[in-house]
């Protein structure tokens, strides 16, 4: 039984030059990125690469329509290696332009081409939240039904991961630490996922313990002292990334996908809104099983008893931002069992992954307890 792969060569930079040099960006070299990285950092290095950015074609996260456009673009370049300079959305857009017959994301998130790798691709992070960098898996907003559709294929594993943390430097606090708690969230749920083995689970816990005692010393020490950990989250996000790439992610991704494609919720910030009541209800279901050697974990780090792990943990995370209720973004008691039945029709993958599978009305009372 295959117990763990890693096929993405992962780099560490000290800089965007660096990175330039090694890899030989030239003028066949397509790269999708964040303008205003890609515009402090690779500006002054005057690639000859044709270069895009994601705010070419929409401000929101993905959608089908904004990689439909980025496909003709990609095709009319000639280009043969793509690098994608940005958070998850940038890579996560990137990750279709290898796909020999890509078309158009619909025939793509829905298999109807076969998903054969045609170009090389490189994922330079600039967030540390996604882990796309090292991870198999293309998410993207379907703009009528309204909620997210995934592709998980290892055509889409990116062939190099080059981490440079100094492109961090310049992320608004609120965004670095939402990034962060992503990534804290894929490390504990790759941990308790069935698929998870002593393998993936280094990659869980050192990430875990990384990032919860990076917020600790931010809470301590103020805002700015993240300046002096951006290497330790980039690369406890690399972590998380590699971990869900192998054990996978459940029922907190499951049921944050409603609400960033209904009310366009970023990711990260909609996976956080539910992380620690999904933890609970695993807690509730199966006391016994491998959730309690993760909250023997973080009892250690964050230095309590184990029964109050997780009213610890959001204590934590509250003094380094706080959650909204879900009414703040705009749900309603209406969209409740709406968004349980969505969760049910379109993320049977996630829910299968998960430490346990919860049903319509456990995911409605999460819902609703976060009203």
């Amino acid at each position: 039984m295959r117990q763990f792969v890693q096929k993405t060569e992962i780099h560490l930079f000290n800089n965007a030059s660096d990175f330039v040099k090694e890899m030989r960006i030239d003028s066949k070299d397509f790269i999708l990125a964040s303008r205003s990285v890609y515009e402090k950092y690779f500006l002054p290095l005057n690639l000859s690469a044709h270069v895009v950015f994601k705010s070419d074609y929409g401000k929101s996260e993905p959608t089908d329509l904004m990689v439909d456009a980025l496909i003709s673009d990609f095709k009319a370049s000639n280009c043969e290696r793509i690098i994608a300079i940005g958070g998850g959305s940038v890579i996560d857009m990137a990750k279709v332009l290898v796909l020999k017959e890509a078309s158009n994301a619909n025939d793509i998130f829905l298999r109807k081409i076969p998903i054969i790798k045609a170009h090389e691709l490189v994922a330079i992070p600039t967030t540390c939240g996604a882990g796309s960098e090292v991870s198999a898996v293309s998410i993207v907003s379907a703009t009528e039904k309204g909620t997210k559709l995934g592709l998980a294929d290892k055509a889409l594993i990116p062939d190099y991961a080059a981490l440079i943390p100094e492109l961090l430097t310049k992320m608004p606090y609120e965004v670095f630490v939402t990034s962060a708690i992503d990534a804290l969230i894929h490390a504990l749920e790759s941990y308790v996922c069935p698929k998870a083995n002593r393998y993936s689970d280094l990659f869980c816990v050192e990430a875990s313990r990384l990032i919860v005692n990076g917020f600790r010393r931010i809470i301590d020490e103020g805002e700015g002292s993240r300046l002096d950990l951006l290497e330790d989250f980039l690369l406890a996000s690399n972590m998380a990334g590699i971990a869900f790439s192998n054990a996978g992610t459940g029922a907190v991704h499951a049921m944050s996908y409603p609400l960033s494609g209904q009310y366009h919720v970023t990711h990260g910030e909609a996976c956080y809104q539910l992380f620690t009541s999904v933890f609970q209800e695993y807690h509730r279901v199966n006391p016994y099983g491998k959730i309690s050697r993760i909250e023997s974990l973080l009892a250690d780090i964050l230095d309590c008893a184990v029964e109050d792990v997780f009213s610890k943990l959001e204590e934590v995370l509250d003094q380094i931002v706080p959650r909204h209720k879900l009414h703040e973004y705009g749900m309603r008691e209406t969209d409740i069992e709406l968004f349980a039945d969505n969760v049910i029709e379109m993320q049977q993958r996630l829910l299968n992954q998960s430490y346990v599978k919860l049903g319509k009305e456990a995911m409605m009372r999460i819902y609703r307890s976060l009203l």
